[in-house]
């Protein structure tokens, strides 16, 4: 009989998939889990019982979050709802700008582009808006509009109609009737655009019908002829609006519209609202097409080392050092894709690139190669396939190293990126209800949460241990608290004084405790979940697989925890941990830290189930740094 020593001494590979149950062989098994639930890997191998939700706000409706930053010290959360946008700080609501364009449906495709005190909003359906706060504090929102010169409005124009289609104006200056040679104009939509005649342009004011409008002449027309040289604006309720926006080298670009998606404009250089081709000299602007093999719809434009290009069907890489009409050039680098249904946003994670792919289980990072000079998009879910499922919403809380990313059934996948060693670990978030949206404002992480029908502004915190949590304090002990409106009717977990009570139904926002208490931390419970893969040891006899074995003990490495629950094969139970003749659960302050060891019994034949298994929903600190397991093997 065998006596196998094994030291699990990091959890940097994380939650992997059911599939990778039988490669014992690869040093990630080593490193990985089962499952880790409720649960965030630490850059340093460790893990621990994720941050509580504290409770900001409720919502009258769903949204979509967005981060606003006016300068270092003044950093907004703006809430994007249908027709209304809720503007906080620091968690409290400070402005709400109404009448806005959107809808729920088009909320979710949105994108932005913030610079100093302007955050520009483009949808392909809606015409782009233009939101303000001014010194004084107050909020607003007008339509974005471009450079204007002489009456002459320098925005990206295009010929929608066949090249064979002419038009010919009744005059040259005035009003004046447009008649083209086939239907080119909308009786209604038309109306207020501008229409350019051999670089002249006109502004439509009447439609008479598909062939026919009326329009008044900005600049002297050069001929009344017919003439095939003519075109309309590109961006206007007839075509379509802009799909996704950056800034790069100092210009705007506008990646795709409704109409044009496959199409690039990029402003003339330091005027950020000027699109004049003009004659190409290198400070004007520039205007291309995405042409290939495949559909190139643009979903997002991302400023990084390059300017990069995510189209639904391939990434692609446009380099110019500087970029000018002349020399830009543009490279299709991978074909993966981007969801043409929904907006996520890519993020920057230490000069790669992280973004969501088309077919909805994996998240792809595009990193720049020296050696090859060129992009690859690997994925970052390969072994964790399961932990993706059609992502609606990320964000990457650098100051943590965790990517957040939100799927399609409410759930929340962490993953704890740390490429210099090599740390890329997966874990799953439930709490009750669903996540919908969340946004990195400052250092702070903020989600908003649906709960019964109800949604939430609730942001991880540290210091809490439950879900839509709130903490009071009283100088003199006391056993009801209220300010719970928002969990009315709900069973929330409760801590008083330091230590976890009896759970409790919250009554007209209330609850009462058996005994008073000076200090409270009530909210929702979570349960955080901690499996290992199947034991693997590799050893003349064949190993652990088809084998018998005995766990014998096991010792698990704590840092400043107050409770640990687990099952070693017969069943959860509470583990007590002894300091100097005390229990550490009767004394919470200070939490244990250091080895516990934890005895085993029975025989297992080939099991894939794993050898022990920790779950708990006590709303206290928990910090798991290494296990060392001891198993006899009998072949």
């Amino acid at each position: 009989m065998a006596r196998i020593y094994a030291f699990k001494t990091s959890f940097t590979s994380g939650e992997m998939s059911g599939y990778m149950s039988g490669r014992g062989d690869l040093s990630s098994y080593d490193n990985g889990a089962s499952k880790l639930q409720n649960i965030f890997v630490m850059p340093t191998g460790g893990i621990n019982r994720r941050a509580g939700l504290r409770y900001v706000d409720t919502l009258a409706s769903e949204g979509r979050l967005v981060t606003f930053e006016f300068n270092t010290e003044q950093v907004y959360l703006m809430v994007f709802r249908e027709n209304v946008i809720d503007i906080f700080k620091n968690g409290v609501k400070e402005a709400t700008i109404n009448a806005t364009p959107w809808t729920l449906a088009q909320i979710k495709s949105i994108n932005w582009v913030q610079s100093a005190d302007t955050l520009l909003v483009v949808h392909p359906d809606v015409k782009p808006k233009k939101i303000t706060r001014d010194k004084a504090g107050t909020w607003s929102i007008v339509d974005w509009t471009y450079f204007v010169k002489d009456k002459v409005k320098y925005q990206p124009y295009h010929k929608f109609a066949n090249d064979e289609v002419t038009m010919a104006a009744s005059g040259t200056s005035g009003s004046i009737t447009l008649t083209a040679s086939a239907a080119v104009f909308d009786l209604t939509k038309h109306v207020g655009t501008r229409f350019r005649l051999q670089k002249k342009e006109v502004e439509i004011t009447a439609v008479a019908s598909a062939t026919s409008a009326t329009a008044l002449v900005k600049a002297t027309l050069a001929a009344t002829a017919a003439s095939k040289d003519w075109e309309e604006q590109a961006f206007s309720d007839v075509r379509g609006w802009p799909t996704s926006i950056c800034y790069h080298q100092d210009r705007m670009v506008i990646g795709g519209s409704r109409d044009l998606p496959n199409r690039l404009w990029m402003s003339k250089s330091s005027d950020l609202v000027n699109f004049d081709l003009a004659t190409g000299l290198d400070d004007e602007a520039i205007e291309f097409s995405i042409l290939s093999d495949q559909v190139n719809a643009i979903r997002a434009v991302f400023s990084g080392r390059h300017l990069q290009i995510f189209t639904s069907g391939a990434e692609w890489m446009v380099t110019g050092e500087p970029l000018t009409p002349s020399n830009i050039q543009l490279k299709r680098q991978t074909r993966v894709g981007s969801p043409l249904d929904r907006t996520v946003r890519p993020s920057d994670v230490d000069g790669a690139t992280v973004f969501v792919s088309r077919i909805g289980d994996e998240l792809r990072e595009f990193l720049f190669t020296d050696s090859e000079q060129a992009y690859r998009s690997g994925d970052l879910a390969t072994l964790s396939r399961h932990m993706v499922n059609t992502p609606q919403d990320q964000e990457y809380d650098s100051p943590r190293r965790h990517m957040h990313i939100i799927m399609q059934d409410g759930t929340m996948s962490s993953l704890t990126l740390y490429r210099n060693e090599k740390v890329s670990a997966w874990s799953q978030q439930l709490t009750a209800g669903k996540f919908v949206s969340l946004a990195l404002v400052g250092s702070i992480v903020y989600c908003l949460v649906e709960r019964a029908g109800r949604f939430f502004i609730e942001t991880f915190d540290d210091d809490y241990n439950v879900d839509a949590g709130l903490k009071g304090t009283s100088t003199t002990a006391k056993s009801t608290w209220s300010g719970l409106n928002h969990l009315d009717g709900r069973t929330v977990k409760i801590v008083a004084d330091g230590a976890p009570v009896r759970d409790s139904i919250v009554v007209a926002g209330a609850i009462t405790l058996s005994e008073p208490a000076s200090s409270v931390e009530i909210g929702l419970g979570f349960t955080h979940i901690i499996q290992p893969l199947p034991h693997y040891t590799a050893n003349p006899s064949g190993g652990t697989q088809g084998g018998r074995m005995r766990p014998v003990s096991f010792t698990f490495r704590l840092l400043n925890t107050s409770a640990l629950r687990i099952d070693v094969g017969t069943g959860l139970q509470d583990i007590p941990f002894k300091r100097f003749g005390k229990n550490v659960l009767d004394q919470p302050d200070p939490p244990f830290t250091g080895d516990k060891t934890v005895r085993a019994f029975g025989w297992r034949l080939g099991s894939v189930e794993p050898l022990w298994r920790i779950e708990q929903d006590t709303p206290s600190s928990f910090t798991l740094l290494s296990v060392a397991s001891e198993v006899s093997l009998n072949g």
